[in-house]
């Protein structure tokens, strides 16, 4: 099947992942039912999102072309941990995935993909920490290199200081 997303739906995706922009979004994706109750989803999606810069907060684009592959299994109870109660996650790269019910959400699918295809920290090419970072002041006192004030150096001036009524 061919998805090509509309703009409202592409609008609702972008504010759903933090983009700032997704001004295109198709796949092409194939459902196939195989051998003991395995439903395998193949795709192919294809966009281009527009994301803030991690440092800049610039606008970046990111062409999308990510081919990915699902395997469903029906009936597929969730390993859970016998002391917690919390879901095991099989750390085969190809592991079924329960399939509740009989329907399979196409267009969820090939969302999720879009989120993990996004690059999850976009830098501005060119774009350095220390083109951010505010610059250190020194209002015209010099201090030596090796004593840089550090997060603790409060709580140290008060460790010195003598006690009082002790």
């Amino acid at each position: 099947m061919e998805i090509v997303a509309s703009d409202s739906e592409r609008a609702a995706l972008a504010k759903r992942f933090g983009f700032l922009g997704l001004p295109a979004l198709s796949a092409r994706v194939t459902v196939d039912r195989r051998m003991g109750g395995q439903i395998v989803v193949e795709g192919r999606l294809r966009g281009r999102i527009v994301q803030a810069c991690v440092l800049t907060l610039d606008p970046v684009n990111q062409d999308l072309d990510d081919a990915f592959r699902i395997v469903f299994r029906k009936d597929l109870a969730d390993d859970r941990d016998p002391e917690n109660g919390e879901a095991v996650l099989s750390a085969q790269a190809d592991a079924p995935e329960p399939l509740a019910g009989s329907l399979l959400d196409v267009g969820e699918i090939v969302a999720e993909q879009l989120s993990l295809a996004a690059d999850p920290y976009p830098r501005r090419p060119g774009a350095k920490l220390e083109d951010v970072m505010p610059k250190p002041r020194h209002h015209g006192r010099r201090s030596p290199p090796d004593q840089r004030r550090h997060p603790f150096a409060g709580l140290a001036a008060l460790r010195d200081k003598p006690g009082r009524g002790r």
